[in-house]
């Protein structure tokens, strides 16, 4: 970290990005959804590291550290049969060793110290929804993708994206790392 950096500091977050086909599976989702619900676009991911405020060259240095000692992961939609897969706009993932690693991994790299449990999800909508419109949702779901359960993938690029919190459509990438195999 750089402390001659006087540059603004941002609000920043690590994502996990979705492989094709997966990506363009999980965008066709989340723009049905936005269809019947409405709420902004965004890019397919899975949260990390939560938004933390940092100068932009602190938090790229940061994701390339971080990234250096991450492998390739597995995740899949976690769920049951009484519908556990989708809980208020978002899929839940088995938080598999793997999965917890790699954001624990990431969170010691920022500094970043959650507020909460880590709960990996893949966010589908955003917005303010009642709890009949949030099931109106979930069935939406099941009827744009019957298979959604049985979604897996792996994940071999993180992603620094600007996460302005109160201004989902400014969120942009900033550095995309891909991890390495092991050799």
């Amino acid at each position: 970290m750089d402390p001659t950096d006087q540059s603004p500091e941002e609000v920043y977050s690590v994502w996990a990005l979705p492989p094709e086909p997966a990506r363009g599976r999980l965008r066709r989702l989340m723009a049905g959804l936005r269809a019947a619900h409405g709420g902004p676009a965004f890019e397919p991911h899975l949260t990390v590291v939560g938004a933390i405020r940092l100068r932009r060259a602190d938090a790229v240095e940061a994701l390339h550290a971080a990234a250096a000692g991450v492998r390739p992961y597995t995740v899949r939609v976690a769920g049951d049969r009484h519908g556990g897969f989708y809980h208020c706009g978002y899929l839940l993932m088995e938080p598999t060793p793997e999965v917890m690693a790699a954001s624990d991994h990431c969170c010691g790299h920022f500094g970043y110290e959650r507020p909460t449990p880590y709960m990996p999800h893949v966010s589908l909508i955003y917005g303010d929804r009642t709890e009949e419109e949030e099931e109106e949702a979930r069935k939406k779901v099941e009827e744009l993708d019957v298979d959604i359960r049985g979604l897996q993938f792996e994940i071999s690029e993180l992603a620094l994206y600007t996460t302005e919190p109160d201004d989902v459509e400014s969120w942009e990438s900033v550095e995309v790392c891909h991890l390495r195999g092991s050799d």
